[in-house]
C-alpha cells in the first residue's frame, strides 16, 4: 500500500487506545492485555483497516491484532477505531518476521495474509509473506490445528503460496481460484483492495492452511 507520509504517524498512534506500544512485554501474556483468554486472530498487513475491523465488530469473543510494519498505514486502521468501541481489537507496528518476539509458542488460533506484496521478482521471493522462512516463523506461534487465511489477486503469488505450505507440511482445505464464485462467498469479508480488485472482474484466489503436528518421520523440505 503506498500512502503518502503523515508527518508523526508514530506519535500520533499512542493517542489511541487500540495501539499497543512496545508490544513484546506481551509475549505468553497476550491475554492479559485483552482481559480474557479468547481466541486471539492476527492481521498480518492491515491496510486501511476495513477487514479487521469488521472482523472485530462482527466476532466479540474472538481478539483480533493488526500488525502493520508502516506507522503512516496503521493510523489509518486507527482513525477507523477511533469511531467505534472495539475492545477486542488491538494495533501493532511491528516487522512479521519477527513475530516470535510478539508470541510464545501455541498462543494464536489464526493468521490473515490478505493481499500481501507479491514480490514478483524472482530475487525478492524471500520478502513474500508466505516464503518458507516466514510460514516457520508462524508455525512457531500458533496453536496445534492453528490456520493461516490467505487472500490475492495474484495467482503466481497464490501457486507459490501453495508450493510454500504444501513443502512446510500444512494441511490445505477450501482452495478457491474464484472466492466470490465459491460457497466461501457468503462468509467473505472483502478488503478495500477485494472490492475494488471484483469491481474489475478480477478473480480472487483464497485458501486455508491448518498447522498439523509434524511426525518424527517427517520434514519440511530444506530448501523451498
Amino acid at each position: 500500500m503506498r500512502l503518502r507520509n503523515i508527518p508523526g504517524a508514530e506519535d500520533m498512534l499512542r493517542q489511541f487506545p487500540t495501539y499497543v506500544n512496545n508490544p513484546a512485554q506481551y509475549k505468553g501474556t497476550w491475554s492479559d492485555c485483552f482481559g480474557n483468554s479468547n481466541p486471539i486472530h492476527v492481521e498480518i498487513g492491515s491496510g486501511k483497516g476495513r477487514f479487521i475491523n469488521t472482523l472485530a465488530s462482527r466476532f466479540p469473543s474472538t481478539n483480533f491484532i493488526a500488525i502493520e510494519l508502516k506507522a503512516e498505514v496503521l493510523y489509518r486502521t486507527a482513525q477507523r477505531t477511533e469511531q467505534k468501541d472495539i475492545p477486542n481489537l488491538k494495533l501493532i507496528q511491528f516487522d512479521a518476521f519477527k513475530i516470535t518476539e510478539l508470541f510464545a509458542p501455541g498462543e494464536l488460533d489464526r493468521i490473515y495474509l490478505n493481499f500481501s506484496d507479491p514480490w514478483p521478482k524472482k530475487r525478492h521471493s524471500k520478502r513474500r509473506l508466505t516464503h518458507f522462512s516466514f510460514l516457520r516463523q508462524y508455525r512457531a506461534v500458533l496453536k496445534q490445528d492453528g490456520e493461516i487465511h490467505l487472500k490475492t489477486d495474484n495467482q503466481n503469488l497464490f501457486e507459490f503460496s501453495l508450493n510454500q505450505f504444501a513443502n512446510e507440511l500444512f494441511q490445505l482445505r477450501h482452495v478457491s481460484l474464484d472466492l466470490h464464485s465459491s460457497e466461501q462467498a457468503a462468509t467473505n469479508v472483502m478488503t478495500e483492495y477485494e472490492e475494488r480488485f471484483s469491481n474489475r472482474g478480477q478473480r480472487i484466489f483464497r485458501t486455508e492452511a491448518l498447522c498439523k503436528p509434524i511426525a518424527p518421520t517427517d520434514k519440511p523440505a530444506k530448501d523451498n
